[in-house]
């Protein structure tokens, strides 16, 4: 194989690209939800890798240290280790990597090529988006395809006297291939995973190394050097969802082009190409979705695929925030704004200078608080509490829901003004059950291997029974809880052989609700009953999920009052409350809604 297919080998970039340090193995702040910058190489569309290359070796007719030469390429090997536990696009990382070996060698082009076991091909693109076509090359064919085959590695200084040489591609592209090192990608004593290959060493316009007139040819060391950084992109490939299915067998498994997000669904494809164009902008996204269906894990995506992938990814879930504080936790305080307020803390807006403001269930934020981050969507300004200067941040901002919106729009409990500024870009995230049972099963089959692992189980294999009762589960709560159910059958099947009787038991969640499509509201099973025994509702009457507590509470008694026909002494004996109580929270109802009074209403009796 010469030069990759047309527009997909990688060449040396010669722009300037963001200098960040290299990301230290730190975990996850754990009590502020606010992810440090990536300190680290950064990737994406943009730079994944640090910018300063590898120290090249020096020429030969000059005195070097070739040793040193070789500790400072395997900078690239510990730069790799930075980028496995994120949400990375695999394309951009392949490509970026080519880039890289391709600088660390002195070569015009490098390609890194998948051996895709579900096809038996090479392929060297990770997504299957309708405007990136995969480019597949057949096992055997060229010399990457012969190094895949064999597993044998290839060195060649001019390819157009060797027979496995496929001169096609450079006929289809006016490339000229003149030297060719090749080398397998695979761990030690396994099967071959993919094959790195670097085209033209030096240079075309190098002076050659060899006879005049000769093409300039890779060495030995260089090889050397391939060979270990391969042997690492098969360990890291191995801790990534590109890892092969079946460990003992020749390639890779193409889960999805974002690592750590499984699915390769048509469903599922509409999303890979939202979530990789609003990566390249800094627009307000908005992702809804039934609960469990990923949308944490999509913003992340849009985050670190971003120009922004080096600062801070900082999560607000707004179904936690305590009503008082929720303006402090998003915008920060003063020292003594109130009681208890001894110092200046940063709110979750400051803390995500430079990065990304993700606002999880943003449906559910409290309505006296949207107004304020209305503002501060529409100008990037805001004030602390209990201050008075202007602040200004430069952060990117991703919001996620399942709730429905124009409902709640509709019913006076989301700003109409707030639901247009968070409404830019939309991606809706398919619930489990349509994404077909064969992902369903592809995406089991990934938890079990991570759990197996985790605790130190055998390979799992799932028994027949087993996938016949998750097949016809609906899936309620999504791939969450697909994954709770896997890991439940992990840690109750010792020798990693899951059955029907290890899988939880399937029950149903009377009133739930999964995101946008709700499930019909809870019946008031409570209305009209006598106190001690289980009451019965009267037709018709609903409390609606979504509400408030106060909100449920207060439909609950109008709707027991109802049942009374206007009576509230008798609700009030039917509720085990004095009817002062009543009185005064349907007066608080009708104060809020502006609705008329009941039959009978009148000042309190005692």
């Amino acid at each position: 194989m010469s030069a990759g297919p047309p527009g997909r080998s990688w060449t040396p970039s010669t722009s300037a690209r963001a200098r960040v340090e290299l990301e230290r193995s730190s975990p996850k702040d754990a009590t502020s939800d606010v992810h440090p910058p990536a300190s680290a190489a950064t990737f994406g569309r943009h730079a994944l890798l640090p910018d300063e290359p590898p120290s090249r070796r020096p020429p030969a007719s000059e005195p070097g240290d070739v040793h040193d030469a070789m500790v400072s390429r395997l900078s690239l090997l510990v730069d790799l280790a930075s980028l496995l536990t994120r949400e990375v696009d695999f394309d951009a990382l392949l490509a970026t990597t080519c880039e890289r070996v391709a600088e660390a060698l002195s070569a015009e082009r490098a390609t890194i090529w998948l051996v895709d076991a579900d096809n038996g091909d090479l392929v060297s693109r990770v997504a299957i988006l309708p405007e990136l076509p995969a480019l597949r090359l057949p096992l055997g064919r060229g010399l990457a395809g012969w190094v895949a085959r064999t597993g044998e590695a290839v060195r060649i200084a001019d390819a157009s006297k060797d027979e496995r040489f496929d001169a096609s591609v450079d006929r289809t592209t006016g490339y000229t291939t003149r030297s060719i090192l090749a080398v397998p990608i695979r761990e030690e004593g396994r099967a071959v995973r993919g094959v790195v290959q670097v085209l033209n060493r030096g240079g075309a316009d190098a002076p050659s190394r060899g006879a005049a007139g000769a093409p300039s040819a890779f060495d030995e060391e260089d090889e050397k050097y391939l060979l270990a950084l391969a042997g690492q992109i098969a360990r890291a490939f191995s801790l990534t969802t590109l890892r092969p299915a079946d460990e003992g067998g020749p390639g890779l498994t193409l889960r999805g082009p974002f690592n750590r997000i499984v699915g390769r669904s048509p469903e599922l494809r509409a999303v890979y190409e939202r979530v990789t164009l609003a990566a390249q902008t800094d627009a307000t996204v908005l992702l809804r979705g039934e609960t469990g269906t990923g949308k944490g894990l999509f913003s992340r995506a849009i985050h670190v695929n971003s120009r922004r992938q080096a600062g801070p990814f900082v999560t607000v879930d707004c179904t936690t925030l305590p009503i008082q504080l929720v303006e402090s936790e998003l915008f920060g305080h003063e020292r003594g704004a109130f009681t208890g307020a001894d110092r200046r803390v940063p709110g979750r807006v400051e803390l995500a200078q430079g990065g990304t403001l993700f606002l999880d269930e943003i449906g559910d934020l409290p309505h006296d608080v949207q107004g304020k981050l209305l503002r501060f969507l529409q100008e990037r300004t805001f004030e602390r509490v209990g201050g008075r200067q202007t602040m200004t941040v430069d952060v990117r901002v991703v919001c996620a829901t399942h709730q429905d919106l124009e409902q709640r729009v509709s019913d006076g409990r989301f700003r109409e003004d707030l639901y247009y500024r968070v409404r830019v870009v939309e991606i809706e995230i398919p619930p489990l059950r349509a994404r077909g049972v064969a992902e369903m099963e592809q995406l089991a089959i990934h938890f079990a291997d991570i759990y197996a692992r985790r605790y130190g189980r055998p390979a799992p294999v799932f028994g027949a029974d087993a996938l016949a009762v998750m097949r016809a589960h609906a899936w309620p709560g999504n791939v969450r809880e697909l994954e709770h159910w896997v890991e439940s059958a992990i840690v109750l099947a010792p020798d990693g052989r899951i059955g029907a009787s290890q899988l939880p038991r399937a029950r149903k969640v009377t009133g739930s609700q999964v995101g946008a499509e709700r499930a019909p509201a809870a019946e008031i099973e409570g209305a009209v009953a006598a106190p001690g025994a289980r009451p019965a509702a009267p037709a018709g009457s609903a409390v609606p999920l979504g509400l408030t507590l106060e909100e449920a509470t207060l439909r609950y008694v109008a709707a027991t009052v109802d049942a009374c026909a206007g009576n509230k002494a008798e609700a009030a004996r039917r509720l085990a409350v004095g009817r002062n109580t009543i009185g005064r929270m349907l007066k608080g109802e009708r104060d809020a809604s502006g609705r008329g009074s009941y039959p009978g209403d009148g000042a309190d009796e005692t």
